[in-house]
């Protein structure tokens, strides 16, 4: 289990990608009205919510090691997280309907913005959790 804890930096990098790229590609399909960014849209969102909740169950191991500092922040980070994962899955879940009038599609690109948002948030809290919260700082 602790193993599988420690894979969680590489585990979480892809899924943040796919993400990323979902809502990308759904922001130039609601301007363009195109159907292939939609297809791109909805082809990385599935595979993200795969390595998500992979990647979600690593990091709660992780955050569990008896090596591992609790703190406010990472409380932040886990539970923003795991909002992350969820919305993704939940986005993911609403993929079938193609309508564009139809209220799915449209919970399902809310569902997609949340989560791009939340995995946004947790990523950044991750990244100050690894380089401290004045890595910017001079």
């Amino acid at each position: 289990m602790a193993f599988i804890g420690r894979l969680h930096p590489l585990l979480i990098h892809f899924p943040i990608a796919l993400v990323m790229i979902a809502v990308a590609a759904e922001s130039a399909a609601v301007i363009t009205g195109g159907g292939r960014w939609r297809a791109l849209a909805v082809g990385n969102l599935r595979a993200a919510a795969a390595f998500a909740l992979v990647a979600a169950v690593a990091g709660w191991w992780l955050a569990s090691a008896k090596e591992i500092e609790a703190s406010t922040l990472l409380e932040w980070h886990r539970w923003l997280g795991t909002a992350g994962a969820c919305a993704t899955l939940a986005a993911a879940a609403t993929t079938w309907c193609d309508d564009t009038r139809s209220l799915v599609v449209w919970m399902y690109r809310i569902a997609l913005f949340g989560a791009g948002a939340l995995v946004g948030l947790a990523g950044h809290l991750g990244g100050l959790l690894v380089w401290g919260v004045n890595y910017f700082r001079p």
